[in-house]
């Protein structure tokens, strides 16, 4: 057992107590029941997606080919070499970025994905960080964690480790990581603002945070937003962006910049599956579909954590 581990060890000892104390507070109030909903629906969406082996951009059972995974990777920022790079089956097209393109990582760094999935955006990264640097995905679906562990394997990544876990409790050691890198995922959590604290708790001083997500700039019509379901096709659970930013802000981080923004493409809206699932297995109307389209940004945001 190494010094972190031996941390991550101790603080589970203590966070473990926390768990007992208020694990009756789940079921007082309606917000805390679907908070354990939301968590449990995603985690059985993205099993499926984890065994299938197949990109599944929404809620049901509305799943894409390894084509358009492919497709979708290339048009939100992805080389062919990117692509071409990773083990067969890391790549399953669930991103709204490319994180490691913007991170400006160097050789030696400790690198944290947040929700990695099969490992797609970890595998890129170790290739910039060299044999001397670290790359730790954390994804709270067992099914993915095993499918990424595959993926290491086959591809012969030996500075690669996954851990299963929730980005909302991290399994890593306070003040251990240089950067941290998330792609799509921060949406899906019902407590963004604790997440990016539990970023800026194992960052060291001066490390920095590299995210790509789904935001918005008007309100989601209700029959999206309280649909549970919806928040695996990263729609349901997206934040205003301003309250997104202001939870990285919150959380203690500085220089918090947004480095790219771009709209939903509204030709892509239309054969895209998410946006099928909502139209053919939640009921929304034209109405609200058009609202939708117009709202969905998809940002990348850097910070640093103060103190170097």
């Amino acid at each position: 057992m190494d010094a972190e581990e031996a941390r991550i060890t101790a603080r589970s000892g203590q966070q473990k107590t926390k768990k007992y104390k208020i694990i009756h507070y789940f079921y007082e109030g309606d917000w805390k029941m679907k908070e354990e909903e939301i968590k449990k629906t995603v985690r059985e969406g993205y099993a499926q997606v984890a065994k299938s082996g197949s990109s599944c951009c929404a809620p049901q059972s509305s799943c894409c080919s390894s084509n358009v995974a492919t497709d979708i990777s290339k048009r939100i920022g992805y080389s062919d070499q990117d692509i071409e790079s990773v083990p067969e089956g890391a790549n399953l097209g669930l991103g709204c970025g490319n994180p490691v393109a913007l991170a400006s990582l160097k050789k030696g760094e400790v690198v944290l994905d947040l929700g990695s999935g099969a490992g797609f955006d970890c595998f890129l990264a170790s290739n910039q960080v060299g044999k001397t640097g670290k790359v730790i995905g954390v994804d709270m679906t067992p099914e993915m964690i095993e499918r990424a562990r595959g993926n290491a394997r086959q591809g012969g990544y030996e500075n690669v480790e996954f851990r299963l876990g929730e980005i909302e409790n991290l399994p890593t050691a306070d003040n251990y990581v240089d950067v941290i890198i998330s792609n799509c995922v921060v949406n899906l959590s019902p407590e963004k603002d604790r997440v990016f604290r539990e970023a800026f708790r194992v960052l060291k001083p001066g490390g920095r945070l590299m995210v790509s997500d789904i935001v918005l700039t008007n309100e989601l019509p209700d029959s999206i937003k309280k649909s549970v379901a919806a928040y695996i096709g990263c729609v349901a659970g997206a934040a205003m962006k301003d309250e997104y930013m202001g939870n990285i802000k919150a959380a203690g981080f500085k220089e918090v910049t947004i480095v790219d923004e771009t709209s939903f493409p509204s030709d892509y809206a239309v054969k895209d599956p998410t946006v099928q699932a909502l139209v053919n297995d939640l009921g929304v109307s034209p109405a609200d579909l058009k609202k939708l389209g117009g709202s969905i940004k998809s940002i990348k945001v850097h910070a640093v954590k103060p103190g170097k």
